[in-house]
């Protein structure tokens, strides 16, 4: 069971339209999928047509261990199914703040399904912050998936971004690695996008063997800007049921190509 977590400490780079797409895409190939919503806001659940109120159980049940992961996933799709989120969870930070272990919290709750291989894919739609939810995301998950805007100040964000993982992997998780980059609401036409890609490829080129993004990759797939993927979470669908022919369901499409790629490459590895 390959367990990823989608995260970016900065809104808007589409770290919620790629959690939901990608893992569309790969339950489309035939793989089984859960989503794990754990942002307040609920725009991952939203976007897949659930609407959590208040009093439904959510991943913030699970946090209450009030029940367990089982209790809260919800079927949305054939092989793709989600454990819901709601404002609910915004107590989280607060209620957990005195409670021995709380980084592990969601790690725990998953062990069993770790146990059993439940699901080819669990992915997580981590909130745009690094508090106590988005610590539990790295402490449950293996890999990180980084969806990065091609902008400047979004390529120093990503310095804080690498140091965060780099401080759970030496503490909490050592088997977390930053996996791949993928690049998001990106314009091909302009110099800026190319040079920020460069800038980026460079600096993992060089970084050191032994950090957690040593063997990180920048996804070829280009997840380019697309009203589409900007109209479908209105609708409560993912992109290839909103507009299945339009280019971000063809992106979306490869970059879960390249994912399962990479699991099929790490077999070989070890087989070799």
């Amino acid at each position: 069971m390959r367990t990823i977590a989608v995260m970016n400490q900065k809104g808007g780079v589409a770290k919620t339209t790629t959690s939901v797409n990608l893992s569309a895409a790969l339950a489309r190939s035939g793989k089984s999928v859960c989503v794990i919503d754990l942002d307040p806001q609920g725009h991952a659940s939203f976007h897949l047509g659930l609407d959590a109120a208040p009093g439904s159980r959510t991943v913030y049940d699970v946090f209450a261990e009030q029940c367990t992961v089982d209790d809260t996933r919800q079927l949305v799709a054939e092989n793709l199914s989600v454990i819901p989120a709601n404002i609910d969870l915004t107590a989280v930070e607060v209620e957990l703040s005195n409670t021995p272990g709380r980084e592990f919290i969601l790690r725990d709750a998953l062990n069993h399904w770790k146990q059993q291989n439940r699901f080819d894919y669990v992915i997580m739609d981590c909130p745009p912050s690094l508090g106590v939810l988005t610590i539990n995301a790295l402490c449950a998950v293996t890999e990180v998936l980084i969806p990065l805007q091609p902008h400047f100040f979004a390529l120093q964000g990503l310095s804080k971004l690498f140091e965060t993982t780099a401080l759970v992997t030496r503490r909490l998780n050592r088997d977390l690695r930053v996996t791949g980059v993928a690049l998001c609401l990106y314009e091909s036409g302009t110099r800026l996008a190319a040079d920020v890609t460069e800038d980026l490829r460079m600096f993992l080129t060089s970084s050191d063997s032994d950090t957690p993004w040593a063997k990180a990759k920048i996804f070829r797939t280009r997840i380019r800007r697309n009203i589409k993927l900007a109209e479908a979470p209105s609708f409560g669908q993912s992109i290839f049921d909103y507009a299945a022919t339009c280019p971000g369901a063809r992106d979306y499409a490869e970059l879960g190509e390249e994912v399962l790629a990479m699991a099929a490459s790490d077999l070989a590895a070890r087989a070799a």
